[in-house]
């Protein structure tokens, strides 16, 4: 749909490498070949459905043993881009790469998006430690894009041992970042939220912590205010971390404070799931959800394929009959499919 904003743009196709080169790049970890192989992922184009395959195929549980994962949504103009900036530094000065993958939200017409989110991270931007990839979410509901799992395995393939996904950013029904990541934040402005707002299911109870940002100047005060009232409102919520009650942080990531103790928050959040058992249960889960939707991305990319065929077949224009003809034949391979997989 983009193309029809200006169809004078020429195009020019990138040719591709084979699987193995792009194998090779990731370990070595070259930032180009991880640009190249996270938009094979996004662009999900038939004519590279083997190489993102093959690719994807290598990954192993072990490419991401020692990673954390770090999910931060929230409320537009919270500040999350300038927060994500400090916490990754924080990381970065601690010996650790940082890849930042940030989802940007799209138009409905044309499913483009501005992109803009390195702007907002100048420093972490320009550091070689860093990799920060925008992404734009295609209209996919849930906050984050359809390939934000496999983008994050591909950045621990190239070895990056913090991956942080910054979320569009809509509101209380953005949970879908929450199953991807070992820690789920959630970021919000000072005077953003009342008890009433605080108590509504959906992001909030989903949180793992909370960040009152901004708290800078006069609005210290208000930040505190804002504060106790979330933290009134988590404790309605029991965790599934037994013992672990989400905190309500105060940061000014504009200044740099507060982000130490963010840092501390998710290792604390991650050791003690260590302890309990619960961050393999949640990490086992999110190995399933990944295997799950790629069963599904190769039905439809297998689909995508046999309508391509059966289109081509008839160079002239389609009458409705033949739409829903082969739309009959599609549902049947979808089917047969369906039920190899559950054998």
């Amino acid at each position: 749909m983009a193309d029809s904003i200006n169809p004078n743009i020429i195009r020019k196709k990138r040719k591709l490498r084979t699987a193995a080169d792009y194998l090779s790049g990731l370990a070595r970890g070259d930032r180009f070949i991880l640009s190249e192989v996270l938009t094979i992922i996004e662009n999900n184009q038939v004519d590279t459905h083997i190489i993102r395959d093959e690719i994807l195929a290598s990954i192993t549980v072990n490419d991401a043993a020692h990673s954390l994962r770090i999910g931060i949504t929230g409320s537009p103009g919270a500040g999350k881009s300038t927060l994500i900036e400090q916490l990754g530094l924080h990381y970065i000065s601690e010996g650790h790469k940082v890849a930042v993958l940030a989802i940007d939200p799209s138009s409905i017409r044309t499913e483009g998006s501005i992109l803009g989110d390195k702007t907002r991270m100048p420093l972490l931007s320009t550091d070689t430690n860093a990799y920060i990839r925008p992404t734009a979410s295609a209209t996919h509901l849930g906050g984050v894009s359809k390939t934000t799992q496999e983008s994050i395995a591909v950045c621990e393939k190239a070895g990056y041992d913090v991956v942080i996904v910054e979320s569009v950013g809509v509101g209380q029904s953005e949970v879908e970042l929450a199953e991807l990541v070992d820690v789920y934040g959630l970021v919000l402005l000072p005077g953003g939220g009342d008890d009433i707002q605080g108590i509504k299911r959906g992001v909030v109870e989903m949180a793992d912590f909370i960040v009152i940002n901004k708290a800078d100047q006069e609005r210290i005060q208000l930040a505190k205010q804002s504060r106790r009232d979330f933290q009134g409102s988590v404790a309605l919520f029991p965790h599934e971390l037994e013992g672990w009650t989400p905190p309500v942080l105060i940061a000014s990531a504009l200044e740099g404070h507060g982000i130490d103790a963010i840092a501390v928050t998710i290792a604390e959040f991650v050791g003690k799931g260590k302890a309990q058992g619960y961050y393999e249960q949640r990490r086992a889960a999110q190995e399933a959800n990944y295997l799950k939707n790629r069963i599904h991305q190769t039905i439809a990319n297998q689909v995508q394929l046999i309508y391509d065929k059966m289109k081509k077949a008839d160079e002239m224009a389609l009458q409705v009959e033949d739409h829903r003809s082969i739309f009959a034949k599609i549902q049947l391979i979808v089917s047969q499919i369906q039920s190899k997989l559950e054998e």
